[in-house]
C-alpha cells in the first residue's frame, strides 16, 4: 500500500481543519491498530512534532516502516546527532530525513547523516523539502534516499516543472506529505482569511463532483496513482477519519482532467504564506 500514516497530531494540535487538537493515547493505539490491519506500512514522524515520537515509543510499532526527522541544526550539530540516535534507538526508525533542508547550507550536517547511515543507526537518510527549496537540485547536490515534499491534485507545480521525473531518475524515493492542502480541499466552509481562494476551490469541487467522485477520493487517487509517488501521507485526528480515507483510497479512478484541477496562486499553494485572521 502506498499508504502512510503522518503522526504530527499524535503529538500535538497541528493543521487549520484540525478543531480535534491532539489526538489522545487511546484513539491513537486504535488509529495505529487500524492501520496496521489496512496494510500501511509507514508512519511519519519528528522529533519536533511534541510528544510524537514519545507517544509512538508506547506502541508496537513492528508492523510499520518509521520515519523521522532532525532537530533544527542552531541547537548545534552534536546536539543533532544525539537526538537521531535518540530516535532511532526509541523507534528503531529506518529513515532519518533533514526537516529543514535549510540545514544543509553550512555543510557539516549531511557528512554526519551519512555517517549515522554508514554505521548502521538508519537505513536510509533524505530531506524534506518546500517546492521553493528546488528539490531536484538538492537530490543532485546530495544524492539522498528520501525525499518528502508537498503534492496534491490542487498543488501540482512538482510534476509540471518535471522535477518528480527528476528523482525519479536520480532513484529518490518520493514522500508526497500535504495531499489535502492542510485539509483546504475538504472544508464546507473555506476560512475568511482564505476566501480569494474561493472561487478556483469551487471549480475544482464542481470538477469532481460531475465525474461522480468526492474531494477525498479524487485527492487520494490522484496521488496515489502518480507512479512518481512512493508513499502518500495523510493524518488524522480520529479513527473514523482513517476509516474514511481508507475507504476513498480504495474507490475507483475517476475520469477526471487533472491537470484542470492544478491551483496556480503561490499564496494558496504555500500555507506558511496564508494571511491568518
Amino acid at each position: 500500500m502506498k499508504l502512510g500514516l503522518g503522526t504530527v497530531q499524535f503529538g500535538q494540535a497541528h493543521g487549520v481543519s484540525n478543531a480535534k487538537g491532539q489526538v489522545s493515547k487511546a484513539e491513537a493505539a486504535a488509529i495505529l491498530d487500524r492501520a496496521a490491519k489496512a496494510g500501511v506500512k509507514l508512519l511519519d514522524t519528528a522529533a519536533n512534532y511534541g510528544e510524537a515520537e514519545a507517544v509512538l515509543a508506547g506502541f508496537n510499532l513492528s508492523p510499520f516502516r518509521i520515519v523521522t526527522k532532525t532537530v533544527n541544526l542552531k541547537n548545534g550539530l552534536d546536539a543533532v546527532i544525539t537526538r537521531a540516535r535518540e530516535s532511532a534507538a526509541k523507534l528503531k526508525a529506518d529513515t532519518l530525513l533533514v526537516h529543514a533542508a535549510s540545514d544543509l547550507e553550512d555543510g557539516t550536517l549531511w557528512p554526519a547523516l551519512l555517517r549515522l547511515k554508514a554505521e548502521g543507526v538508519f537505513r536510509r537518510i533524505g530531506i524534506s523539502v518546500y517546492v521553493a527549496e528546488k528539490p531536484a537540485e538538492l537530490a543532485a547536490r546530495f544524492r539522498p534516499d528520501v525525499m518528502q515534499l508537498p503534492f496534491s491534485l490542487l498543488d501540482q507545480r512538482l510534476l509540471q516543472d518535471g522535477t518528480l521525473g527528476r528523482l525519479k531518475e536520480m532513484s529518490v524515493e518520493v514522500h508526497a506529505r500535504s495531499l489535502f492542502l492542510q485539509g483546504l480541499l475538504l472544508m464546507e466552509t473555506i476560512p475568511a482569511h482564505l476566501q480569494g481562494a474561493a472561487p478556483a476551490l469551487n471549480a475544482v469541487k464542481g470538477r469532481i463532483a460531475a465525474s461522480g467522485t468526492t474531494p477525498l477520493a479524487a485527492a487520494l487517487g490522484f496521488v496515489l496513482s502518480r507512479p512518481e509517488i512512493d508513499i502518500g501521507l495523510v493524518g488524522v485526528t480520529t479513527l473514523a477519519e482513517l476509516d474514511e480515507i481508507l475507504a476513498a483510497a480504495a474507490r475507483p479512478l475517476p475520469a477526471l482532467d487533472w491537470a484542470a484541477c492544478a491551483l496556480a496562486d503561490e499564496k494558496i499553494l504555500t500555507p506558511s504564506l496564508w494571511q491568518k485572521p
